[in-house]
């Protein structure tokens, strides 16, 4: 899961090397950025009760995307609504671990990974 991770890691300093952008027109990885951020949302809530001990992990992960890709307004209201959605909508459904949400855990940080490459991949220098 280390490799996971270091994917999300890679992706948020990609974003910390992209140039600012003059106004807040929308980048073509916004899309994948609402989805990353909903993920990561998802994530810290149920890795919190599965007993991961990671405490603020994912939601740490979060603020150092927001704060590599540095949005204000609009963008930077959609991907913290994307990460409460996320950890919202588990918990609503999820009060303690189950099996089921073992598998959105597995899951969630695989699309995660894969989100993480293929910007890191495409936009980064």
């Amino acid at each position: 899961m280390s490799k996971r991770v270091l994917a999300v890691l890679l992706v948020i300093a990609a974003c910390a090397t992209a140039p600012v952008r003059a106004q807040q027109a929308a980048a073509p990885f916004d899309g994948d950025l609402q989805r990353l951020s909903e993920i990561l949302g998802a994530l810290h809530y149920l890795r919190g009760i599965c007993g991961s001990n990671e405490g603020a992990k994912w939601r740490n992960q979060m603020q150092a995307l927001i704060d590599a890709e540095t949005p204000t307004g609009d963008r930077r209201t959609r991907m913290i609504a994307g990460f409460n959605r996320g950890y919202n909508g588990f918990q609503q459904t999820y009060r303690t671990c189950t099996p089921a949400a073992m598998v959105a855990i597995r899951r969630y940080i695989d699309e995660g990974s894969k989100i993480s490459r293929d910007l890191t991949a495409r936009y980064a220098n």
